[in-house]
């Protein structure tokens, strides 16, 4: 078993940015009214906290946004806003803003009748550009009118989703998407110049887009005030029923792909915009069983360390599996993007956050396999992970060696360790277990959250040398949260473990006198 020694400093050498959870990803705007994306939803926000979301088909029919009419020889539309306003409602009792993607065609603008995914979103461009930007005006005026300006223009507008795939933009045309972008952009500063708008959100190989993106803004004097992209590591598709095998690449391409765009538009007229990854995972595949184990919290952790410095958000796909681009889900686990499965079921990637949320904003150390930080209050807190490469699956696990500065934790330290691996906090390897029941009763299912809790440890370790050394072995494909605090110990001398078993402290052997004292409960015995 490999072991990594850190030697941390009692000072902080950087900053830890929050783009990790600026923003996350829902799948269809539809499925925000479903009763367990809303359940998940409350779970997540209660433990991460992301600030904002976004999702698909906020434009899609099932929204009931464009309602044509005709009567007696006149016609017209009507906006619905009544689904809209209860999405965004929903988003924000929850303490998170949209980040609207504008798309898919309402059928009554749509110039074909090419659709994407089971819910059959429209990908062909408007008959009418007017009328797409009377749309996007109609939207944005109203998100205005309810929620008020200084809101809104916090809430980024993204025209459309992956114009360079054929699946997402009819013919992946891209003057066509120019066009289209043109329309909307212009249409959401025609409401207020401050509200951001940008894309073009193109899917990972397309960076090409990029800058050609930004000569045709700068040519046509149109707006623009991010740019955003999606990045997967995943290879070519192997179908099997009801899933997808993919091979992967290292995790570090993921970060080559998030800088990429800097890069590119260096020396554009969008140089030094806000670049938003507005999609990330391992696979794009929403039925790859990768995304439900400990194997893709291990692969990601690096990416969550390191992806703010490149990047102002970068957003998981997506938060729950409450998902039905290929149709219904047959099973709690079926390899679903979200961090949450059904019936809010925590895969270990959802852990992988969970323990993201409780680090510190002063990084005090930073590697291939930890992230250590420190509190305002001087508590030390640190993300550990097993260094996986996405092309071996190793069979044993990783230690990682923490040499703290006892003037930073005290002479005297409470180790607290979360751990999720392969065995561990893990509700797959249950499942798996169980015969992977596609309807689990609710015996089961209970079962299941408890497996899926962390395994926790509480320990003390006393400093020597002006030091506190803390050693953690992590499972196989595993994450660990590890917490040091300074505390005094506080039990009296009269608690140690053979009094609290019925013996006299003078028959206890002295070495164990006080070793022990924290082993038993304090209930009975004699004082």
């Amino acid at each position: 078993m490999v072991l990594t020694p850190v030697t941390v400093p009692d000072q902080p050498v950087a900053t830890f940015p929050d783009a990790w959870r600026a923003c996350v990803g829902t799948g269809r705007t539809r499925e925000v009214l479903h009763a367990d994306y809303r359940d998940s939803l409350a779970v997540v926000q209660d433990e991460i906290g992301f600030a904002a979301t976004r999702a698909h088909g906020i434009l899609h029919d099932d929204m009931g946004l464009v309602r044509p009419w005709s009567h007696g020889g006149a016609s017209g539309t009507r906006y619905g806003f009544a689904y809209v306003d209860l999405v965004v409602d929903t988003w924000l009792d929850a303490g998170m803003d949209p980040f609207l993607e504008l798309g898919f065609m309402p059928a009554a603008l749509a110039s074909g009748d090419q659709t994407q995914f089971w819910w059959r979103g429209n990908v062909t461009p408007p008959t009418d550009h007017d009328a797409w930007a009377g749309l996007v005006r109609a939207l944005l005026r109203h998100l205005v009118d309810r929620y008020g300006v200084e809101q809104v223009r916090t809430w980024p507008v993204e025209v459309w989703n992956e114009p360079n795939l054929p699946v997402f933009w009819q013919d992946a045309d891209e003057a066509a998407y120019h066009r289209l972008y043109d329309a909307a952009a212009r249409a959401v500063k025609d409401v207020d110049a401050d509200i951001p708008v940008g894309g073009p959100a193109v899917s990972p190989g397309a960076d090409d887009w990029l800058p050609r993106f930004a000569d045709h803004v700068a040519a046509a004097g149109v707006p623009c005030d991010f740019v955003s992209k999606h990045a997967y590591t995943s290879g070519p598709a192997q179908h099997v029923p009801f899933g997808t095998h993919q091979t992967l690449r290292p995790p570090q391409d993921l970060l080559t792909q998030f800088a990429t765009p800097r890069a590119l538009l260096a020396s554009t007229a969008l140089a030094g915009l806000p670049v938003h990854i507005t999609e990330f995972s391992s696979s794009y595949r929403p039925d790859n069983p990768v995304h439900d184990t400990a194997y893709q919290a291990a692969y990601l952790a690096p990416v969550l360390a390191a992806g703010g410095d490149h990047v102002a958000s970068f957003s998981y796909w997506t938060l729950c599996d409450v998902f039905e681009e290929e149709g219904v889900p047959t099973a709690p686990l079926h390899g679903g993007f979200g961090l949450l499965g059904h019936r809010q079921l925590r895969k270990p990637v959802f852990h992988l956050y969970a323990f993201a949320a409780r680090l510190g904003t002063d990084v005090l150390a930073r590697g291939d396999d930890h992230l250590v930080t420190r509190h305002p209050d001087g508590r030390v807190s640190a993300l550990l992970w097993q260094p996986l490469d996405g092309t071996t699956v190793p069979e044993g696990g990783h230690r990682v060696r923490l040499d703290l500065p006892a003037a930073l934790v005290g002479p005297d330290a409470v180790v607290t360790e979360r751990h999720v691996d392969a065995e561990r906090g893990n509700a797959r390897t249950a499942w798996q277990a169980m015969g992977s029941p596609l309807a689990p009763d609710r015996r089961a299912l209970a079962d299941l959250h408890d497996a899926s809790v962390p395994a926790l440890t509480v320990r003390r370790v006393a400093a020597a040398g002006g030091r506190v050394a803390v050693d953690v072995a992590l499972g196989r494909h595993g994450i660990a949260l590890v917490e040091v605090a300074g505390a005094p110990d506080a039990a009296p001398p009269w608690t140690d473990e053979g009094r609290l078993l019925g013996h006299s402290s003078a028959a206890a052997p002295a070495a164990a006198q006080g070793a022990g004292r924290h082993d038993v409960p304090a209930a009975g015995g004699s004082r």
